[in-house]
């Protein structure tokens, strides 16, 4: 079908995730970002002038001549990609939803509220029906959903054919998590160069928390996380990109080899719905028994493949595996694309009571369904 582009906009543009939301916005089919803010210092500067630019592709010379705006609603799109520290998404995040705007955030401030959806597209669609709860929608047909944890993502996707093939009960996770998943200076290089630090401030309690969420069940309108028990240790290494983690499970019944493969073979539940951020297959093993390596691994799929090795018996639990899962894009940025494609192919992303903002673009798409 022939439709226009939508109009998006990008709160906290300057960020890295902002950055990573313009970069795979570039060529986007469906979206067209129109429309850029960050802090004070930012605004009213070409957005050029005002970003540091860190991705390896270049900043789009279009992008690069657009005006930086205030951080408010007024002039802005109806769809927002939000990309705001926890402490400024708190303010600022519902008064976009206040006005009538889609806030798809990446922002923690949100995720545990119980009725925002905690979404990853492959696993939990079915929170998405959070949104009619939300006041917000109620008084302007604004809403807020969330994607989860940089760290959440991989492990989520990994688990999720397993606990509806076997059941879980017990969940330990040990994270290898990069750099870029603190952000620009982040790090200091004094104190990661050749060392690992092994503490991410509350990352292991939002781990366990949202990974319990996702993997819930939503019964008249509530979630109820899912019966496992779940335990994190979170450690942050000398990478670039890509969250490494290791993994053992608990099964409720008993599994073969075979059947776990098969299980993560077969998991690919947005094949028919032909979402552009999607990936053909959202799990990948590498049957190697040195993989996955950052190095190696964290671009597949776009940077939207999660990838599994090392399957082996666990002599404490069960089976033990570790994964590889891009932060940046599968872990943020693209997440949160992925999940405003979704609600796209459901007809919900545009708010239904619409405040006089922005207008849609011109431009028009064959978008597939």
């Amino acid at each position: 079908m022939h439709q226009k582009k939508q109009s998006v906009g990008i709160l906290g543009a300057t960020g890295m995730v902002g950055q990573r939301f313009i970069q795979l916005l570039e060529h986007h089919p469906w979206f067209e970002i129109t429309w850029l803010a960050a802090s004070d210092r930012s605004s009213g500067k070409l957005y050029g002038d005002a970003v540091n630019w860190k991705l390896s592709t270049p900043l789009p010379a279009n992008i690069a001549r657009m005006p930086v705006s205030p951080a408010t609603p007024e002039g802005a799109p109806r769809i927002i990609f939000a990309a705001l520290d926890t402490n400024i998404a708190l303010d600022m995040e519902p008064r976009f939803a206040a006005a009538g705007c889609a806030v798809i955030t990446n922002s923690s401030a949100f995720r545990m509220a119980p009725d925002v959806p905690l979404v990853i597209p492959e696993v939990n669609a079915a929170q998405l029906s959070l949104i009619d709860q939300q006041s917000w929608h109620r008084d302007s047909g604004g809403y807020i959903v969330t994607n989860p944890n940089c760290c959440a993502v991989g492990l989520v996707i990994a688990l999720k054919p397993l606990a509806d093939a076997f059941g879980l009960e017990s969940i330990f996770v040990a994270t290898m998590q990069a750099i870029s998943g603190a952000g620009y200076p982040g790090v200091a290089s004094m104190d990661i160069l050749g060392n690992v630090v092994p503490f991410i401030k509350n990352e292991e309690e939002k781990l366990e928390a949202e990974t319990l969420k996702l993997l819930g069940t939503t019964v008249s309108g509530v979630v109820q996380p899912l019966n496992a028990k779940i335990t994190a240790h979170c450690n942050r290494v000398p990478v670039e990109n890509g969250h490494t983690e290791c993994v053992s499970v608990k099964f409720r019944r008993k599994a073969s080899r075979e059947e776990i493969l098969s299980a993560w073979q077969h998991f690919h539940p947005l094949r028919d719905q032909a979402l552009p951020s999607a990936p053909p297959q959202p799990i990948e093993f590498a049957p190697e028994e040195n993989r996955p390596q950052p190095r190696l691994d964290v671009d597949r799929g776009h940077g939207m493949t999660t990838t599994i090795g090392r399957l082996r018996p666990c002599s404490l639990l069960d089976w033990k595996f570790t994964l590889l899962s891009h932060n940046t894009v599968r872990g943020a940025a693209g997440a949160a694309l992925l999940n405003a494609e979704l609600l796209a192919a459901q007809g919900k992303l545009v708010p239904s009571r619409l405040l006089p903002l922005q207008p849609e673009s011109t431009a028009s798409v064959t978008q597939s369904r």
